[in-house]
């Protein structure tokens, strides 16, 4: 039974949840504490603490961790708590995992319409619009980049785009510049 409020909590959490593993905690608090009670406000806070510093994004780690100690608090043995880790993850993991393979099915049997590969292109520029911007938004006096910078900003830029040199060729060799440079 407790395995089956699990992956319907975390279900229902990764599927409305919009804005990533930041904006899961929230949710995660309400359910896992308030709601289930099966936790306290401290034992999250700490599930909270350790997520951070584990590697991936936070609100799988937080329902990964949740899952084990749910089990853990009910006696259950370390198998079955890793089962319930298990279950909380991927709970929360499936409905991304949905919704992409319908996009992918959609653009599969669409990748030859006229007009879906108008819109695609058109996405293309925005999407590239969207990063520049967000870039732009970062700059600071505090971290505007200097000639150098920009020097292998160009180089990478112009290599790309006219050598079609590979990205992660792009990245080592801007990441030994900068080593170098700096």
């Amino acid at each position: 039974m407790i395995f089956i409020e699990l992956f319907t909590t975390f279900f229902v959490i990764g599927m409305f949840t919009v804005g990533g593993g930041y904006a899961m905690l929230s949710l995660i608090q309400a359910q896992v504490v308030s709601v289930h009670g099966w936790l306290d406000e401290g034992a999250f806070t700490d599930i909270v603490a350790i997520s951070q510093m584990t590697p991936g994004p936070i609100g799988i780690n937080c329902a990964t961790y949740v899952g084990y100690d749910v089990l853990a608090a009910t006696g259950a043995n370390e198998f079955v708590c890793i089962l319930g880790s298990t279950t909380a993850t991927m709970a929360v993991v499936l409905p991304s995992f949905i919704i992409v393979l319908a996009l992918c099915k959609v653009y599969t049997k669409f990748a030859d319409n006229k007009i879906f590969t108008g819109v695609m292109s058109g996405l293309k520029p925005a999407v590239v619009g969207m990063i520049g911007a967000a870039a732009v938004v970062l700059i600071t006096p505090e971290n505007f980049p200097d000639w150098k910078s920009w020097i292998l900003f160009g180089a990478a830029f112009i290599a790309s785009l006219w050598g079609r040199l590979n990205p992660i060729i792009a990245i080592i060799a801007g990441g030994v510049a900068g080593v170098l440079l700096y």
